[in-house]
């Protein structure tokens, strides 16, 4: 039996989400594929503690690396918007750094430094050239009529979005890097 789940994470909340993929496989399901933005498709299984984790990769994976983890025990599920699930038995992990997929706090914080590079910084750059004028000029009344109260819903709204998204990701990728340097 298959079903699609929706769930909304940002680009931030990488560890809730493999934390609800483990509950989730707990509970007879097991992911089998991602569709952007927020669907995720299971199928029924036998209820077993699976610890998933999600690689960022703003590029192809390398085949030598999707290899290297296949041989530590890891099997790749699926790529989506970046993002590589992978998944393996928790029965298999005999330690607890044999639950992860990077071998030194370092490599948690490059990850960090490439979600940043490749999605934040990019939102960024989109909200200060376009979503934050354009919302100003809703705020001045340039926008008339029919077409100016749906450019001040439109705005306002994309305002709020991106406002919300650079604050919530930026503080919590902030606090994730710093926790994998004090580690």
């Amino acid at each position: 039996m298959k079903k699609t789940f929706i769930r909304y994470f940002t680009i931030a909340d990488f560890e809730e989400e493999e934390i609800w993929l483990r509950e989730m496989n707990k509970k007879g399901w097991k992911l089998i594929s991602m569709t952007i933005p927020c669907f995720y498709h299971f199928e029924s299984c036998e209820t077993e503690d699976v610890i998933y984790r999600l690689d960022f990769l703003d590029r192809e994976a390398p085949e030598d690396y999707m290899q290297m983890l296949s041989d530590f025990g890891w099997e790749y599920i699926d790529t989506c918007a970046g993002w590589l699930y992978f998944r393996r038995s928790a029965a298999t992990a005999a330690s607890k750094e044999e639950g992860e997929l990077f071998s030194d706090d370092e490599s948690r914080v490059d990850l960090v430094g490439k979600i940043v590079r490749t999605r934040m910084l990019p939102i960024a750059l989109l909200f200060f050239c376009s979503v934050l004028p354009n919302f100003l000029r809703t705020i001045d009344g340039e926008f008339t009529g029919h077409f100016g109260y749906a450019a001040q819903i439109l705005f306002c709204t994309l305002f709020v979005i991106y406002v919300f998204m650079i604050v919530h990701c930026g503080i919590k990728l902030k606090k994730i890097r710093d926790r994998f340097r004090n580690e």
